[in-house]
């Protein structure tokens, strides 16, 4: 009897250890806000699966994660968590320059995950996502198992300069536009934000007509903060991360590293791979006929390319 009750004791034990696991890890579905530095962020669950959860860094900055929704077919796996920076879209936030700045957002990272009891993770990044996936992964954050780096922004002087081709080869007329409203600081007229536009269908989004979610992303921008830490456009940058430039520490990322990009992506394929050199045993991916949102453009092949990859690392 008393073998019996210590048994039971025990396996009760284990179950409350087991449930308290699981709560900690806050990995049930749904949405919610964690407190971080400045105020509050939402965040969203999605999926149960008992492998390694995906955080996801979205774009920007100032975007949201609602043009990141593809990614949720990741979730037949695993949980997938999203969330929206401080500032962006469902996680409103002063505005307060102050809390605009890399290392802030790099320090909601671990305060989204400890929130969430994130112990065990993949990251994700794209676009400004991966100059955070980057700037936390230089602080050497343990239980991290690999990162994908998608369209990276990894130098903004090499970012601008590929810019400066992407955006030669567009119609005079339409570089003449963004030229001059440049040079005449009257980049909020509509002439000038109809030229980027078409920027935008060669190498942001090219599968036309865009989706609700990316239109959602638009809709939602906190362009002050946008304008604010990057500048007027893709191809300008004028704001506080116009010098970023992380080339010259990649090679301290020592974790399994993947970067994809599309083949008419602003983060061109060439500079990808360049970045891909410098993360000692990186993997490259290129998607065809895709622009800057791969996941927009040919989301079967992302999520393939992502769900392989976070695969083959766990295989391991």
């Amino acid at each position: 009897m008393i073998r019996k009750t210590i048994l039971t004791a025990g396996l009760c034990v284990l179950a409350v250890l087991a449930l308290s696991a699981c709560q900690s890890a806050g990995l049930l579905q749904g949405e919610g806000f964690v407190e971080v530095t400045g105020g509050k962020v939402w965040y969203k669950i999605v999926g149960s699966g008992e492998r390694t959860p995906l955080l996801v860094l979205h774009g920007g900055p100032g975007s949201s994660s609602v043009y990141l929704k593809p990614l949720e077919a990741l979730a037949a796996d695993r949980p997938v968590i999203f969330y929206d920076q401080l500032g962006c879209a469902s996680s409103p936030g002063p505005s307060d320059t102050t809390l605009w700045t890399i290392e802030r957002f790099v320090e909601e990272i671990t305060q989204v995950r400890e929130a969430l009891g994130l112990k065990e993770i993949h990251l994700y990044g794209h676009s400004w996502g991966t100059m955070l996936a980057v700037d936390y992964m230089l602080n050497r954050p343990a239980g991290v198992s690999s990162l994908v780096l998608a369209s990276p922004a990894l130098s903004v002087p090499r970012w601008i300069h590929d810019a400066d081709s992407l955006l030669g080869a567009l119609p005079d007329s339409v570089q003449e536009v963004i030229r001059h409203h440049e040079r005449e600081k009257t980049t909020d007229s509509p002439e000038y934000q109809s030229a980027v536009m078409v920027y935008y269908g060669q190498y942001l989004a090219r599968r036309q007509p865009w989706s609700d979610d990316v239109n959602s992303a638009f809709a939602q921008m906190n362009l002050a903060m946008y304008g604010y830490m990057w500048g007027p456009s893709e191809f300008t940058s004028t704001g506080t991360l116009s010098d970023y430039d992380r080339t010259d520490r990649l090679g301290e990322i020592t974790i399994p590293t993947l970067l994809t990009a599309g083949q008419f992506d602003e983060a061109t394929p060439a500079t990808v791979k360049y970045y891909q050199s410098l993360i000692p045993g990186a993997e490259f991916a290129l998607l065809k006929n895709c622009a800057h949102f791969t996941m927009h453009d040919d989301p079967e092949t992302d999520i393939k390319i992502i769900r392989d990859f976070l695969a083959q690392v766990e295989s391991k």
